[in-house]
């Protein structure tokens, strides 16, 4: 009778653990002063960039820190991104790798997240890389 029950009850407790991996949560807790850069390639372009001013990096990280996000779907067999970002330490080691793909989703460990509350700096993205490449209005 024990095996029984204990045959029901893990698989139920290990699929309500699963379950609580979609309410919404914060991702990210990075500090801003452990970031050197941010590499970013554009997926619709190829254009690869650096940001590495304090006051971007800051900006960026501060969002992402302050995000909640909404776990969804598996994002394996997915072709196609638009900021393919890794935040790397001051060692130059890489810290998160994740893609941005609008003001409101991301890709990270497999899964697409979307935003619940503020959007992403998306926009704020797009602004310095067309600073960067010296295309503004291209993109």
């Amino acid at each position: 009778m024990k095996l029984k029950t204990i045959l029901i009850v893990i698989p139920l407790l290990l699929v309500l653990l699963y379950s609580f991996t979609y309410v919404p949560h914060k991702l990210f807790d990075i500090n801003p002063s452990d970031v050197s850069k941010i590499n970013i390639v554009d997926g619709n372009s190829g254009f690869r960039f650096d940001i590495t001013s304090e006051e971007e990096i800051h900006r960026i990280i501060k969002n992402l820190n302050e995000v909640t996000f909404k776990k969804g779907k598996p994002s394996a067999g997915y072709m196609g991104y638009r900021f393919d970002t890794t935040i790397y330490n001051k060692k130059g080691d890489p810290m998160k790798e994740l893609i941005i793909n609008s003001s409101d989703t991301l890709r990270y460990k497999g899964f697409f997240y979307t935003t619940t509350d503020i959007p992403l700096e998306y926009e704020f993205i797009d602004e310095v890389e067309n600073q960067r490449d010296g295309s503004i209005g291209s993109h």
